[in-house]
C-alpha cells in the first residue's frame, strides 16, 4: 500500500517537473504548439461533425450499403442540408439582422429618454445613483458600438475560420472510415491485460463524448425549434435569427437558456411592453418541455454531472476562456472524470485482487 502511494507520489512529482521544464523551455514547443493550433479548428470541427453523424452512416450501413458509399450518402445528406439553409434560411437571417441593426440606435434613443423621464420623476434617488444613471446613459451609445464591434470582430475571425473549413471534410471522411481501427491501433503496443484496460477507456470516454455531444445537439435543435414556433406565435419581430441565435447558445449548458432569452426579452420590450412576458413564458414552456421530454429520452443520466459541478465549470471556464470555454468545458471536464474514475475504480479492483491473494 505505502509502496503504490510513494511510486503516485513520484509520478505527480515528475509531472509537475515536466511541465516546469515545458515553460521554461516553451520557445523550443513554440513550433510544435502552432502546428497543433493550425490543425486543431479542423480536427475539432471534423470531430464534432464525426459524432453527429456516425449513428447515420451505422443506418446506412444496415442498409446493405458499402462504407465508403455510407459516407458518400452521409456527405450528400449534409451538401443537402447546407443547400436548404442557405437558400432557404440563410436570406431571412441576413433580412432581420440588418433591419436588427438599422433599429439599435432609435432604440438607444427611447432608452435614453426614458431613463430622462423616470429621473425627471424621482425625487428620492440617492445622487450616486444618479451618477451611475448619468454615467451609464452618456455612454450607452459606446457601449453598444463596443459590443458590435465585438460582434463583428467575430465575424470577421469567422470568416477567416472558414478557409480551415476545406480540411474538415477530409478529416472527417477518414474519421468515419477509419475511425473503429483507432483502439486497436493504440491497443496493440501493450501486453493484453494493459490493452484490455486502455481499451475500457477509450470505450468510456467514447460512450462520453457520444451521449453529451449527440444529446446536446439534439436539445439545442429541439429548443430552436421551439423558441421559433412560440416567438412567431407571439409575434415577436425577428423571430428566426433570436431562436437561432437561442438554439446557438443552448448549447451551453443550464446558463446557455438564460442567455439565449435575453436578446428577446430586450427585442420584445421596444415592441411592445408586455411582450418581454411573452417571450419568458415562450422560454419556460419550451424549456419545459425539453426537460422533461427531450433531455431525460435524449442525455439521461449518461454524464453523471451535478447541476451545481456544471454551473461553476461553465463559470469558471467562461471567465477564463470566454464562450468556447464555456462551450467545451463540460465534455472535457466529463472526459477527465471518466479517465480518474476508470483508473480509480482498476485500482480498487487491484487492491481486491492483492488482498485475496493473500487469503
Amino acid at each position: 500500500m505505502q509502496k503504490r502511494w510513494f511510486q503516485t507520489l513520484i509520478v505527480l512529482i515528475l509531472v509537475f517537473l515536466l511541465i516546469l521544464l515545458v515553460s521554461a523551455t516553451d520557445f523550443i514547443f513554440d513550433p510544435f504548439f502552432k502546428y497543433v493550433g493550425a490543425v486543431a479548428f479542423p480536427v475539432i470541427g471534423a470531430g464534432l461533425l464525426f459524432y453527429i453523424t456516425r449513428p447515420l452512416m451505422h443506418l446506412l450501413e444496415k442498409l446493405k450499403l458499402h462504407r465508403v458509399v455510407a459516407i458518400i450518402g452521409v456527405f450528400l445528406i449534409l451538401i443537402a442540408a447546407l443547400f436548404i439553409v442557405s437558400r432557404y434560411i440563410l436570406p431571412i437571417l441576413e433580412n432581420q439582422f440588418s433591419n436588427l441593426i438599422n433599429n439599435i440606435p432609435g432604440w438607444i434613443s427611447t432608452a435614453e429618454n426614458l431613463i430622462d423621464y423616470w429621473q425627471a420623476n424621482q425625487n428620492v434617488i440617492p445622487d450616486e445613483v444618479n451618477e451611475t444613471i448619468n454615467n451609464i446613459t452618456s455612454n450607452l451609445q459606446t457601449y453598444i458600438e463596443t459590443a458590435m464591434s465585438f460582434i463583428f470582430g467575430f465575424i470577421g475571425e469567422f470568416i477567416s475560420i472558414l478557409f480551415a473549413l476545406i480540411l474538415i471534410p477530409f478529416f472527417l471522411f477518414f474519421m468515419l472510415k477509419d475511425g473503429e481501427k483507432f483502439v486497436p491501433f493504440i491497443t496493440q503496443f501493450f501486453e493484453k491485460k494493459k490493452a484490455d484496460n486502455i481499451r475500457s477507456l477509450l470505450y468510456k470516454i467514447d460512450d462520453t463524448l457520444t451521449s453529451y455531444i449527440q444529446g446536446q445537439m439534439i436539445v439545442a435543435l429541439c429548443i430552436g425549434v421551439l423558441l421559433y414556433i412560440g416567438y412567431s406565435i407571439i409575434g415577436l419581430n425577428y423571430a428566426m435569427t433570436l431562436a437561432i441565435f437561442g438554439m446557438v447558445i443552448c448549447v451551453i449548458p443550464f446558463i446557455g437558456p438564460y442567455l439565449a432569452v435575453t436578446p428577446a426579452i430586450i427585442v420584445g420590450f421596444f415592441q411592445d411592453p408586455l411582450m418581454p412576458v411573452w417571450v419568458a413564458i415562450v422560454m419556460i414552456v419550451a424549456q419545459q418541455i425539453e426537460g422533461n421530454l427531450v433531455s431525460p429520452n435524449v442525455m439521461g443520466k449518461a454524464l453523471h454531472l451535478h447541476p451545481l459541478t456544471v454551473i461553476t465549470i461553465v463559470l469558471a471556464a467562461g471567465s477564463i476562456a470566454g464562450f468556447l470555454g464555456m462551450l467545451f468545458a463540460i465534455p472535457i471536464y466529463a472526459v477527465v472524470k471518466t479517465i480518474i474514475s476508470h483508473f480509480y475504480h482498476t485500482y480498487q479492483d487491484a487492491q481486491k485482487d492483492e488482498k485475496d491473494a493473500l487469503i
